[in-house]
């Protein structure tokens, strides 16, 4: 099969997938429905993979099929954009751009930044997982992550963004029936509410300087959610550590009291990560410039 051809069929594909069906997506292309069955068939025999199951309710995609789909997406709106720079016409941006962020940051941050710009650039689509798993881009197919803490050595490109602390806080009821705590040795005759994504329940780290502090927790409650957490030190049960977004809206109503902020942890960076490209995408380029700034406002 011809580079041509290839391109070709990763488009017949495409629109099939978008279309719903076999009949839908011939009657899309007008093309006989027995021809793009066979195309496809061709496909899968080439591949050595199924990626569409076929029932008389319609199409849906195997795991395989759905990484294939964003692939091709990217590859077909990656071809169309050196097309278009190579004939010297202006590359408005355009197309979906796929991205993830941190669920609560991104909701917090991104998120109003997504929404200004969807609204100033009519011709892009994106598609958004907020999520707190570590993500692959390469392996996921994604044009940009939004990425809180140190970074790995890797090829990405990184954009910084802004900061977030990791900060300790308890609800001014628990305040109220025990003594604040000044100094990280304080804690220990308290009860700790861990965030267990974010830290160990036994041990918490304190301070800037090499090596840190490490104090030893008596941890009543271990979650893994930082909502969890939150909500389990408003209720009084204990202190709590976060990062500084997450805690943000609990501390402004005076729900929660930030302590020990002497004795922070150095603050974690947050990036907007991305691949490396001889031709990055407009709609890439056009969302860097856009909305980094207004997050970087919205976290000031």
């Amino acid at each position: 099969m011809s580079m041509t051809d290839r391109l070709e069929t990763m488009s017949l594909f495409v629109r099939v997938v978008d279309e719903g069906s076999l009949t839908a997506g011939a009657r899309a292309l007008g093309m006989p429905i027995a021809t793009v069955s066979r195309r496809i068939s061709e496909l899968e025999d080439k591949l050595g993979v199924e990626l569409l199951l076929r029932s008389p309710r319609g199409l849906k995609l195997t795991d395989t099929g759905q990484t294939y789909l964003l692939a091709c997406r990217r590859i077909l709106e990656e071809v169309a954009e050196a097309e278009r720079n190579a004939r010297g016409e202006f590359a408005a941006p355009r197309g979906t751009l796929t991205m993830t962020a941190p669920i609560v940051f991104g909701r917090m941050h991104v998120l109003p930044a997504v929404s200004a710009f969807l609204r100033a650039f009519p011709d892009v689509d994106i598609r958004m997982e907020l999520t707190d798993r570590p993500v692959n881009l390469h392996e996921e197919h994604l044009d940009l992550a939004v990425r809180i803490g140190p970074l790995s050595d890797s090829v990405f490109i990184a954009r910084k963004t802004g900061e977030v602390r990791r900060i300790v806080c308890a609800s001014p009821s628990y305040l109220e029936k025990h003594q604040t705590p000044e100094k990280p040795e304080d804690l220990a005759k308290l009860d700790a509410i861990t965030f267990e994504s974010l830290m160990s329940p036994s041990n918490w780290q304190f301070g800037s300087e090499r090596p840190q502090k490490v104090m030893p927790m008596r941890s009543r409650l271990i979650v893994n959610t930082a909502e969890a957490a939150i909500d389990a030190a408003i209720d009084g049960l204990g202190f709590t550590r976060v990062l500084s977004y997450q805690a943000a809206a609990a501390i402004k109503a005076g729900r929660l009291v930030p302590l020990l902020q002497a004795f922070e942890p150095p603050p974690w960076p947050v990036h907007l990560l991305y691949e490396p490209r001889v031709l990055i995408p407009q709609k890439l380029r056009a969302f860097l410039d856009f909305a980094a700034p207004r997050i970087v406002a919205s976290m000031a």
